[in-house]
């Protein structure tokens, strides 16, 4: 326990971290797409490859990632402050999202030359988009479970199995799949391997699902008789589960794991400034922005862990699971406080967005862990279980 304690001791940005986020503020200005709040609060699942290409253009797509590799060679800290201003503003960062946290990092430290020479140059630009291929149909909240498999063959291997709740896979050119290589699900985290998947060979099949709000911005992505090259697998074989352990450390402890509603907290701050708040508005708004700037320090002291390379697994599970209760208690609020007082005019764009949000945010708890399994592994290394 006292390792977690000291991880989340009071965390600054460093100066040239914040000098940084008045060029970010400038770029948005300039070129973030004119939309209401209900789009903006999609933010990091709007799809907008023509605004990512923007980014990638201004060298702020891999910005961690090695100049070598056409990257910025900047610092986790600075991809913080690029983060929270582009989840703050609502921009639609979801084209690259995955490639740029998780994909590129993952193949910078696991992947061969080869694979590091092929992608990271084109996930730099905004010409390769990549998704996560993770959860499967009937296996719940345990990843270890995962049936999908490849098999060896002469010239590398055959892919078969499925994958659901995949984001923007209709949209990406390339997958990062786990599946097993070897044993049976229920040997769980034992023989599991990741492989870089091209979504458009034969055998693929992505059916997009749609949801309450009519997005579709998860996928069901089928595999029949895959061939794959003997490059395309991620790592060694079988070290599949220390790889994307690592790989959802940096999925579970950025900004966006608090700032998904925060377009609707500061358009209903906007609205009680201009219209009066009571007494109970008041201390509602105290209190999540008191807990968002809670959550923000701890999200700052896991980056400072990820800057010194290490893998905040367990501190970054904690950060995602506090802050999945307060994006999902915002929305909840505001649709009650707006509903407890029908005599009120009703501000159209705050109804669209709260509705938007009220529909979408059950997800919130889903995506990136389950509160279940996350308080598993925080008990764990509390010693508690």
């Amino acid at each position: 326990m006292n390792h977690l304690l000291d991880t989340f001791r009071l965390a600054r940005l460093p100066a040239e971290a914040e000098a940084f986020r008045a060029e970010v503020k400038q770029f948005l200005a300039e070129h973030q797409p004119k939309a209401p709040a209900e789009r903006r609060a999609r933010s990091w699942m709007g799809f907008d490859a023509d605004f990512s290409r923007r980014l990638a253009a201004r060298g702020w797509v891999g910005l961690t990632l090695p100049a070598a590799y056409g990257g910025a060679g900047l610092d986790a800290f600075r991809r913080f402050v690029l983060v929270e201003e582009l989840l703050s503003a609502g921009a639609p960062v979801a084209a690259h999202w995955i490639a740029d946290r998780q994909s590129g990092p993952l193949i910078l430290r696991y992947g061969n030359e080869q694979q590091r020479q092929t992608y990271l140059p084109r996930i730099c630009r905004g010409e390769a988009f990549f998704c996560i291929g993770m959860s499967e149909p009937n296996s719940g909240s345990d990843l270890a479970s995962v049936r999908s498999r490849a098999t060896r063959t002469e010239n590398g291997w055959r892919l078969n199995g499925q994958k659901i709740w995949t984001t923007n896979a209709h949209h990406c050119q390339y997958m990062i799949a786990l599946v097993r290589t070897s044993g049976a699900p229920e040997d769980k985290q034992k023989g599991l391997s990741q492989f870089i998947v091209d979504l458009s060979l034969p055998g693929v099949t992505v059916r997009p699902i749609h949801d309450l709000a009519g997005d579709a911005h998860f996928a069901e992505v089928v595999f029949d008789n895959v061939e794959l090259s003997d490059d395309a697998l991620v790592g060694a074989e079988g070290s599949g589960w220390e790889q994307v352990n690592a790989e959802l450390a940096f999925e579970r402890s950025g900004p966006e794991r608090i700032y998904s509603s925060i377009v609707l907290l500061d358009l209903w701050a906007d609205l009680l400034r201009r219209q009066g708040a009571t007494r109970e508005q008041s201390a509602a708004l105290g209190r999540f922005v008191t807990h968002i700037a809670t959550l923000r320090n701890m999200s700052v002291a896991v980056t400072a862990k990820l800057a010194r390379h290490e893998s905040p697994v367990v501190e970054a599970a904690l950060v995602k699971d506090l802050g999945t209760e307060i994006e999902q208690a915002i929305p909840a609020y505001v649709e009650a406080a707006m509903s407890a007082d029908p005599e009120t005019p009703i501000d159209p764009e705050l109804y669209r967005t709260v509705a938007y949000l009220s529909q979408i945010s059950p997800t919130f708890s889903l995506r990136g862990g389950t509160r279940e399994i996350l308080r598993g592994m925080i008990a764990r290394a509390l010693g508690l279980r």
